[in-house]
């Protein structure tokens, strides 16, 4: 599992491991047993958000894992319907107290919009406001590294407008089937390094037929294919899982796609998420 060995280096310096977990949809009370077992399998990046529920058990899994806390990588993000300064700091200040942690590793603004109002709104200077805070907070040495999530090229832009700091990272939507090539290329040329989450596209993509085949030509799972797929685009992969079984083979990817058929999976379209449509990240819009 070398994979798990494996870091990107920010722009600013600092090391991130290639593979996370992601906690999106595990409990509190099971979080920091999710923690623990991720930690023992070989894991080093876990990322969390206020918005999961579960700062407090990813924060006891961290202090309680049974390593070097760093040796740890650990991310959260800020609300997404946090869009001032004074709020921004604030909700900082207490993603640190409820995980008990000193310091933070990456922390996010999760969405440039409300998730009521996702991909609607203009919240541009609520934006640059809640950067604002992530700056101070990073110059203060809260945060190591700071970056954004779900933000579209335009929403990059309003940051970087002000900005004294470039974002370190955006995370997105990105799989087999979601390719948003403009996008990463962007982020790319400004040194902006992308964390792909739901890189097996929150399970829809298990059904996918020419995935299945692809992934019995390499003789692996259609999660581990699509793992890889993330990992050789150049992004940080983020599956999320609480079964340690899946934690192993998703980090079990000695293997290479070849550029043939990443051409292939980069030009594929499938963005049916069924039941899961109803989250705004999902929604299409």
């Amino acid at each position: 599992m070398t994979i798990l060995n494996e870091t990107y280096t920010l722009s600013n310096g600092v090391e991130i491991p290639k593979l996370g977990l992601g906690t999106w949809f595990i409990d509190d009370d099971k979080a920091a047993e999710a923690v623990h077992a991720a930690v023992e399998i070989g894991y080093r990046n876990i990322d969390t958000a206020q918005a999961y529920g579960n700062e407090r058990g990813v924060g006891e899994g961290v202090r309680t894992a049974g390593v070097p806390r760093d040796e740890l990588f650990v991310s959260t993000k800020l609300a997404a319907e946090t869009k001032d300064y004074d709020g921004a700091v604030a909700a900082i200040d207490g993603s640190l107290a409820e995980m008990g942690l000193e310091q933070l590793d990456l922390m996010l603004i999760h969405s440039p919009q409300p998730w009521d109002d996702f991909r609607g709104g203009d919240y541009s200077e609520g934006n640059r406001q809640a950067w604002r805070a992530l700056e101070d907070a990073h110059k203060a040495g809260k945060i190591r590294a700071i970056g954004v999530s779900n933000f579209q090229q335009h929403d990059l832009e309003n940051i970087l407008s002000t900005a004294t700091v470039v974002p370190h990272v955006n995370q997105l939507l990105v799989h087999a089937g979601n390719t948003p090539s403009d996008l990463l290329a962007y982020c790319e040329g400004k040194g902006i390094l992308v964390e792909a989450y739901s890189p097996i596209a929150h399970g829809a993509i298990l059904e996918n037929p020419d995935v299945q085949a692809m992934a019995e030509k390499y003789g692996v799972t259609v999660p581990q294919l699509c793992i890889r797929y993330t990992l050789q685009l150049g992004t940080v992969s983020l599956p999320k899982t609480a079964n340690p079984e899946h934690m192993r083979s998703n980090a079990d990817l000695d293997f290479e796609i070849s550029e043939t058929d990443m051409a292939a999976l980069l030009a594929l379209r499938a963005q049916d998420y069924g039941e899961h449509s109803v989250f705004p990240v999902y929604s299409g819009k």
